[in-house]
Formats: C-alpha cells, sequence, structure tokens
C-alpha cells in the first residue's frame, strides 16, 4: 500500500476521534470538521514521519483548533463593543430622573469633545460607521482608504473615546 493509502486508512479509521478531540478544542462540531480536514489535507501534503503518524495527525488537529481560537479571539477583540457604543441610544431612550438627565448631558459633552480631539479622518470614519450605518468597506469608499485602515480608524477612535469617557467618570 503506497504511502498515502497509510495515512488515508490511518485517518479514516481514526476519524470521528480526530473529531472528538477537535470537538473539545473549538467546543463547535462544525468547525472540527473543517479542522479535521484541514489537518487531512496538510498531512497528506506533508508526509508525516513513519514512527507515528498517528500522533502527528493529532497534533497538527490540536495546532490547527488552537489558532483557529486565538484567530477568533482575536476578531472579537477587534470588534467595537456594541454596549459602548450604544450610549447615546440609550440614554436617548430612557425616561430618566433630573439627575439621570444630568450626569447624560454631561456624557454627551465629554463623547462630543472626545470626539474633538480625534483626527479628521479618524472622527469622520466613527461618524460614518457608528451614526450612518455604514459598513466598513462603505466607510473605506467614502474616505478613500483601505478597508482595513477604516477598521482601524473606527477602532481606536472607539477606543479613545472610551478611555476619554471612562478617565472622567
Amino acid at each position: 500500500m503506497p504511502r498515502n493509502g497509510k495515512l488515508l486508512a490511518l485517518y479514516d479509521t481514526h476519524r470521528s476521534a480526530l473529531l472528538d478531540y477537535a470537538s473539545t478544542i473549538t467546543g463547535d462540531r462544525p468547525n472540527a470538521e473543517d479542522i479535521v480536514q484541514e489537518a487531512w489535507v496538510r498531512c497528506a501534503a506533508a508526509a508525516p514521519p513513519r514512527d507515528n503518524p498517528l500522533s502527528y495527525l493529532y497534533r497538527v488537529v490540536r495546532n490547527l483548533a488552537i489558532d483557529g481560537q486565538r484567530r477568533h479571539l482575536r476578531e472579537r477583540r477587534r470588534r467595537p463593543r456594541t454596549e459602548d457604543c450604544g450610549r447615546i441610544e440609550q440614554i436617548a431612550e430612557e425616561r430618566a430622573s433630573p439627575e439621570t438627565e444630568v450626569a447624560d448631558r454631561d456624557e454627551i459633552r465629554r463623547l462630543n469633545e472626545a470626539l474633538a480631539e480625534l483626527p479628521e479622518r479618524t472622527r469622520r470614519a466613527i461618524e460614518l460607521y457608528r451614526l450612518g450605518n455604514h459598513t466598513y468597506k462603505q466607510v473605506a469608499a467614502q474616505l478613500g482608504i483601505s478597508i482595513g485602515l477604516a477598521h482601524t480608524l473606527v477602532l481606536s477612535g472607539l477606543d479613545h473615546c472610551r478611555n476619554r469617557l471612562d478617565r472622567t467618570e
């Protein structure tokens, strides 16, 4: 049996266990299936070591699953937190006591000051994204910049505003 034939037989035999293993790391069965499939493709292309190919296959599954989790966490951290961004909308919707209204007006004033401190392009990116409900792609097109830069401008601007509001509370 050719080398890939042996590896394929090993993969077929242990596929279910590999899926269970990947699922415990990712917590997501469909994602685990993608990871196990990707591990097979990589192992078949790389020709795993002769001494313990099953161990190698498990290691590739583990590394892919962990890399996927890290990527997922990075993406979650890069997205603006909606609870921070939605403060103005929440303030407008609530019927508040006079004390709360004064505090809310003060928070809006501080937010406007924080926005005014930002460079024009960053402030404009935030306005388009948060107030205009534009996508990052639309923000990028409006400002004549890349989508990645639009994303960076919005996130850095929101971080500045969030830090400014947290500092003065």
